[in-house]
């Protein structure tokens, strides 16, 4: 059955319900589907947008990342909508859940046309609400942005990434996949790579021939080791001040393969030697802050990778929840 709404789009797999009472203390209370009975216009003023997009054909690496929009939903219950650390309740704003973008069990290229149309659709329907995508694999990111630039092709848009790889595979031999959605992106003209900023990059992951690209097209990447020099917060901080300059609007993309092997077992391409937990949270938080970041996604997180107690799970929800605390404290 598709969306009422959205002909490119799937309502989730299952739904939460809301209590009688109309108390609203967790996630899973707070976070609503689209349904027959939501009002079209007033949903136009909804503060957060989640979409799943579950795709991982597309991954290099065996994945199963495909499955993290149900997971994701799952873990909802064990949080609350209050985060203590910033004194901010979640509840205060609305969000809506509108389910998840339709995928082809073989034609990637299908799958990442529905992406595109269901994004293109959500930022023209949602002209003013955050629009928050979860993946799937690294290769979604191409094409919710080139989605975005079809709803609002006048906007410059430019890229905040936190991940150990460049993502700049050349398209001949790896695209569009995981390794490629930022040289899609640049090739495709929908972004320059000069407005591209990618923190995280470490150790022994990432091949000469992509630095060499990166360099030839003035992307901007703070290694993880300079970026630790610096400090976190202060380096995504710069980053955003040096975007917000030259573009209008902002899309942050958190590969999940950033984090250290030990903080994330869920993570196909996990590495030693990457983000702590802390470190993470701290970056997404400030991005959250800034009023030209308008969209997010997170990827490459496979939950059939996890331990039994879901901590990579659990901490990809915690990283949504991160950004949405920074939007609010942007809000005021």
């Amino acid at each position: 059955m598709k969306s009422f709404l959205f002909p490119k789009i799937n309502p989730p797999s299952f739904t939460w319900v809301r209590p009688e009472s109309g108390v609203v203390s967790k996630v899973h209370e707070w976070i609503q589907p689209i349904t027959k009975e939501s009002d079209p216009e007033k949903s136009k003023t909804t503060d957060f947008v989640v979409v799943g997009v579950p795709l991982s054909r597309s991954s290099i690496s065996a994945s199963g990342a495909s499955e993290f929009p149900d997971f994701f939903r799952r873990a909802w219950k064990g949080f609350s909508t209050y985060n203590l650390d910033e004194d901010i309740d979640l509840s205060d704003r609305t969000a809506f859940d509108v389910g998840d973008v339709p995928m082809h069990v073989t034609d990637i290229k299908k799958c990442h046309d529905n992406i595109i149309e269901a994004s293109a659709s959500l930022h023209n329907h949602f002209q003013t609400s955050v629009i928050c995508a979860i993946g799937g694999d690294h290769s979604i990111t191409a094409m919710m942005v080139k989605g975005l630039h079809q709803a609002k092709p006048n906007e410059k848009i430019g890229i905040l990434q936190f991940d150990t790889h460049f993502d700049l595979r050349d398209m001949t031999d790896n695209g569009p996949s995981n390794g490629t959605p930022m040289r899609n992106l640049i090739e495709s003209g929908v972004v320059r790579g000069s407005d591209l900023y990618n923190i995280g990059l470490h150790g022994f992951f990432n091949t000469k021939d992509l630095k060499k690209y990166a360099d030839e097209h003035a992307v901007n990447y703070i290694t993880l080791g300079n970026a630790r020099k610096k400090g976190i917060k202060e380096t995504v901080l710069q980053s955003l001040e040096e975007l917000a300059s030259k573009v209008d609007t902002i899309y942050l993309t958190v590969d999940m393969d950033v984090l250290d092997i030990a903080y994330a077992p869920g993570v196909p391409a996990s590495t030693p030697g990457g983000m702590t937990t802390t470190e993470l949270l701290e970056g997404v938080l400030a991005a959250g802050c800034h009023p030209k970041v308008k969209a997010m996604d997170i990827v490459c997180l496979d939950p059939l990778k996890d331990s039994q107690v879901q901590p990579t799970v659990k901490l990809g929800t915690h990283v949504f929840l991160t950004f949405l605390t920074g939007v609010m404290l942007r809000q005021g």
